[in-house]
């Protein structure tokens, strides 16, 4: 016997999970990502509610996993470009933001399986306008460094770990979009470390989350679909190797508004996603 949430992606939804269209989609969102130096799992998300016909909680779910596959390739090329002898003496900026998103990660998906799907498609497409709003003021807007006292600083870390832990968990995403200029405003780090360090801080949570979601009924989302997930999270690794050629190609001045543009046409859709 299917759950209620199982009926209503049937068969037609099945037909839309063509393993190549998962590749084709993958490596696009690769590639946007790859462009703007992030895993791009945010543009992942409306994709697996809207195109490819997941319900909320099995696509933040997916994603999670994904974004997991991605993060991991990642790291090695990350450990060449940026030595781990230069991310060392900045230990402190992970186990700060650590101690508030391991919580953070934790409370964000405990949340999401218990709403209602009618919530979380609500949560989640404000949750991707805010993404637009960081996308966009990272770019933008000009990152100094917020001028605070050691104390206050460990402080506004832990907070800041614990909100994007949470959306990090509720989106099934990295958080590097919010991570990044978090550690470069609260620590004064150059941004090309910053994003290093993200992935630390990144892999444990999503880890957590993981593991939170693991206990959820829901979680069979990926035994059911992983061929699905290996061909998309193929497609995805590619095209951010791709994208990371073509850094710097399209100017940001082009690029970050039409992505933003994207991000929020994919808040209204999922806001309205029945």
């Amino acid at each position: 016997m299917t759950s209620p949430a199982q009926d209503s992606i049937g068969t037609a939804g099945s037909v839309k999970r063509s393993l190549p269209l998962a590749v084709a989609a993958g490596a696009v969102i690769g590639v946007l990502g790859g462009m703007i130096g992030l895993g791009g799992a945010e543009f992942r998300l409306p994709l697996l509610i809207g195109l490819f016909g997941f319900v909320a909680l099995q696509a933040v779910i997916l994603n999670k996993a994904m974004s997991l596959i991605v993060v991991l390739t990642a790291l090695p090329a990350r450990l060449v470009s940026v030595p781990y002898a230069d991310l060392a003496p900045h230990w402190s900026v992970v186990v700060n933001l650590l101690c508030g998103s391991l919580i953070g990660a934790w409370v964000g998906a405990t949340w999401a399986t218990k709403m209602r799907s009618a919530t979380l498609y609500k949560v989640l497409a404000a949750l991707l306008v805010l993404i637009a709003v960081a996308l966009a003021a990272s770019h933008f807007g000009e990152l100094g460094t917020l001028e605070l006292g050691p104390v206050w600083r460990a402080v506004a870390g832990v907070i800041a770990g614990l909100g994007i832990g949470i959306v990090a968990a509720l989106m099934g995403v990295a958080g590097g979009e919010l991570l990044i200029p978090t550690i470069v405003l609260l620590y004064g780090v150059d941004i090309k470390l910053a994003g290093s360090l993200s992935l630390a801080v990144s892999l444990p949570t999503m880890l957590v989350a993981f593991a939170r979601y693991s206990r959820d009924q829901s979680f069979g989302v990926l035994k059911a679909n992983g061929r699905f997930v290996i061909a998309m999270s193929v497609g995805s690794i590619v095209g951010s190797v791709l994208g990371g050629f073509l850094l710097g190609v399209v100017p940001s001045a082009v690029l970050i508004p039409i992505l933003v543009l994207l991000l929020l046409l994919s808040a209204v859709k999922v806001w309205h996603h029945d």
